[in-house]
């Protein structure tokens, strides 16, 4: 009886602690629901990019047999589609800004640039980008990002104090780009599409190209077909993009990936990528891309070079994707 009774409560202690933790009042720094992270560490600030070892370099650079080039990211300039509120605004400081200098009259144009340049056009979304509100075990309420970092060890007027986009290592590893929009048969997915675990194997199904071949630390690309459709501003109506389901975000987790994008965000209502990829995994979310040159030429299967600018305490870089052939 004594027994039984000890089971019933380390059942019920159980069931306490389990709802506590989903309910958002037991977290602590040193232990939450995502953190610490199992492989990094509670310190680690680099996310996925940790995936970008000497090997999968050379792994990337066996892949190369043409030399040719590919352009996966739009030009940054007036007038391309924005999201919400957001600004971009680039003025020659002057024309010339300076000069005549030196005996051969040198002159020099720059620019001034404004905006949320980690969030605009083609991006990567950093570490810092994304939090979640929650109620910590000793009743306060904070934001807290990947890998349990809080607001008050991040909060500062001018940048972030940890987790900022200048810990992520250059990528360059092996590019995989599952073409959904050819699967379906069209140019571009339906708006509101969800696209499904089937729909992904099938593309892939259809490519040749197994699971099992996708490796920890890959780059997976996810063709939409939108791009074809930039700049309209559709491409950032976000109640209108198709979106992955749950099912594929937690496929995609599971591969292990260092870096996920799409030629748009792959995010629905519930904001699962964000959540998931970013907050969660540490995995760096590129948005915005284009696949044009890819498709035409039946690419699938590349070297990928991405290196986001090293800007001390940003939430995203602004980047010029590549792919080698």
């Amino acid at each position: 009886m004594i027994t039984k009774t000890w089971g019933l409560i380390l059942l019920a202690g159980v069931a306490v602690i389990a709802f506590f933790s989903t309910s958002g009042f037991a977290q602590t720094r040193e232990q939450g629901p995502w953190w610490p992270h199992p492989v990094w560490g509670a310190q680690d600030e680099t996310g996925a990019s940790n995936w970008i070892t000497p090997e999968k370099v050379l792994e990337a650079v066996s892949l190369v047999s043409e030399g040719k080039v590919y352009e996966m990211g739009h030009v940054y300039e007036r007038g391309m589609p924005l999201l919400g509120d957001r600004t971009y605004s680039i003025f020659l400081a002057g024309f010339p800004t300076n000069g005549p200098i030196g005996e051969k009259q040198l002159v020099f144009n720059d620019d001034f640039v404004a905006g949320e340049i980690g969030q605009i056009g083609t991006q990567m979304d950093g570490l810092g980008h994304v939090g979640r509100r929650m109620k910590m075990a000793d009743g306060t309420t904070t934001d807290v990002y990947y890998n349990g970092f809080t607001a008050d060890e991040m909060v500062d007027p001018y940048e972030l104090q940890r987790i900022g986009v200048e810990n992520v290592k250059p990528i360059v590893t092996r590019g995989l780009l599952i073409d959904l929009a050819g699967y379906k048969g069209v140019d571009y997915l339906p708006e509101s599409y969800v696209i499904t675990l089937s729909d992904v194997l099938g593309a892939m199904e259809k490519q040749e190209i197994s699971q099992e071949d996708i490796q920890p630390g890959d780059a997976l690309f996810f063709d939409q077909g939108w791009w074809r459709l930039w700049p309209d501003p559709k491409t950032h109506d976000q109640s209108i993009m198709p979106y992955a389901s749950r099912e594929v975000v937690n496929w995609i987790i599971d591969r292990q990936p260092s870096i996920v994008g799409s030629d748009l965000a792959l995010d629905g209502p519930d904001l699962d990528v964000h959540q998931v990829f970013v907050l969660e995994h540490g995995i760096n979310n590129l948005e915005m891309l284009t696949f044009e040159s890819l498709i035409a030429d039946g690419v699938q299967e590349f070297m990928f070079i991405l290196t986001p600018l090293r800007i001390r305490g940003a939430t995203g870089s602004p980047v010029r994707p590549i792919a080698i052939r």
